[in-house]
């Protein structure tokens, strides 16, 4: 099957590329999740954190994914490495707990000493040790690299390089977003979900379940069928449907303008726009407050404009994003686990990894929502990283939470066994093309 690029209106996809019919085991057995753990896990690059966790050298963090553990560390050198976490020794654990801050790595078991750059430095009682190449002995590393502020880190030393894995036009797009540059606000949750990894990335690859678990953003988001433009880029992809208010044909202007201020209540950093927005609106309207527009100018494009502006007023470059970047929300999915919506100035993050207790029925996701701000304020609008032990006890903003709430049901669902496969559909383009990816990594173990 030939591989599609670029970006492509939905009328111009080739459906046929794609595996339409995904069995229910791929959600529940434990015998493919062995098999994901071997050809996906264990070979690709995965997100491990942000750059910013690791301000100053020595401080550092555990990554642990179904019964392997990694350690991140900012080195003298500024550069950030990772290594098994285990002593060259022994194999003792070095890091017991999930973060810290050290000048070196010291093996509580025998004492053995390692430096930020992962060379053995020094061991516990040189006489009783006898000649040892200490060269020879330095921690295990693994390949680590840094992307639009998040740490990305390969179990597989052989790996092909991050920019390789991700490929020239993903980088270039999502630079333009200065992804780097913004910060955690408002929401930076860990929680154990009842369900697959997948279903989330599943949830999250497509918009036709707003008919049923998001009915209020139906006044906002355009469903209508082939309007959307999807990218493949390797592994990768991005969906995107226009963002504005439905039906503007039937709609009075005063109902378009009403559906953009509903917004914040679902997408809350629009609210910052919005006075900018009411200030554009309010120019168009007569003495008697009617509104009016000229040709070419509409809800969406006075949308735009005060999105452009206000982020400009704040100090941010957006001189490199389209005026739908301003207004719509691209869905970016990067293999395996990342899902990522994304407009100027704000994106919101959610990362799936398998449970670490290896059950297929579960899963851990982590959420962040993300703003630019001037580096000034940074650090007082940061939000502190939350790890939800109680179930239910976080409150997700209205559309998050009716996934969260959504996706163990289906979960359940799949358990049924009568049920062999799921069937998708063609709005469902995201999570065909996905699995047609998983589809190409699990039977590698076969080749």
């Amino acid at each position: 099957m030939t591989e599609q690029t670029a970006v492509k209106p939905f009328k111009e996809i080739d459906f046929s590329a794609f595996n339409w019919r995904i069995g229910t085991d791929r959600y529940t057995s434990e015998e493919v999740q062995e098999r994901e753990k071997e050809q996906i896990w264990s070979k690709v690059w995965q997100i491990v954190g942000r750059a910013d966790e690791l301000p100053e050298s020595g401080d550092w963090k555990v990554y642990s994914l179904f019964d392997q553990s990694y350690v991140i560390v900012r080195g003298r050198d500024g550069v950030i490495r990772g290594f098994v976490n285990a002593c060259r020794h022994r194999g003792n654990i070095l890091c017991a707990e999930k973060k810290g801050h050290s000048g070196r790595f010291t093996c509580p078991y025998h004492l053995w000493t390692y430096g930020l750059d992962g060379k053995l430095i020094g061991v516990a009682r040189p006489d009783l040790v006898g000649d040892i190449d200490k060269g020879a002995h330095g921690l295990i590393e693994v390949p680590v690299d840094t992307f639009a502020g998040f740490i990305f880190l390969n179990p597989d030393k052989a790996a092909k390089s991050l920019a390789e894995f991700l490929g020239a036009e993903v980088v270039e797009r999502l630079s333009a977003y200065k992804l780097d540059e913004m910060t955690p606000v408002g929401m930076d949750v860990r929680e154990e979900l009842d369900c697959n990894w997948k279903v989330v990335i599943d949830a999250f690859s497509e918009g036709y379940h707003i008919i049923g678990v998001h009915p209020e953003l139906l006044s906002v988001i355009d469903l209508e069928a082939g309007n959307s433009r999807h990218g493949f880029f390797g592994d990768h992809g991005m969906a995107v449907s226009p963002f504005e208010v439905k039906r503007t044909a039937e709609c009075s202007l005063e109902e378009q303008v009403e559906g953009i201020r509903s917004l914040p209540g679902t997408f809350p950093t629009v609210a910052e726009v919005l006075p900018r927005f009411e200030e554009l609106v309010a120019g168009y309207r007569d003495e008697d407050g009617a509104l009016a527009f000229p040709e070419g100018v509409t809800v969406r494009t006075l949308l735009q404009q005060a999105t452009r502006e206000t982020l400009t007023g704040k100090g941010l470059d957006v001189s490199g994003l389209s005026d739908d970047q301003m207004s719509d929300n691209q869905g970016w999915f990067l293999f395996p686990n990342f899902f990522m919506t994304i407009r100027a100035g704000e994106a919101t993050t959610i990362m799936a990894y398998p449970h670490p207790s290896g059950d297929p029925n579960k899963c851990i996701w982590h959420v962040t929502a993300y703003m630019w701000l001037p580096e000034a304020v940074r650090a007082q609008y940061r939000a502190e990283p939350i790890e939800v032990t109680e179930a239910g006890s976080y409150p997700y903003f209205l559309a998050l939470q009716q996934d969260y709430e959504q996706m163990p049901r289906q979960q359940q669902g799949l358990r049924n066994k009568g049920l062999d496969h799921m069937s998708l559909i063609h709005e469902e383009l995201s999570i065909a093309r996905f699995h047609t990816v998983l589809d190409r990594y699990l039977a590698a173990q076969a080749a």
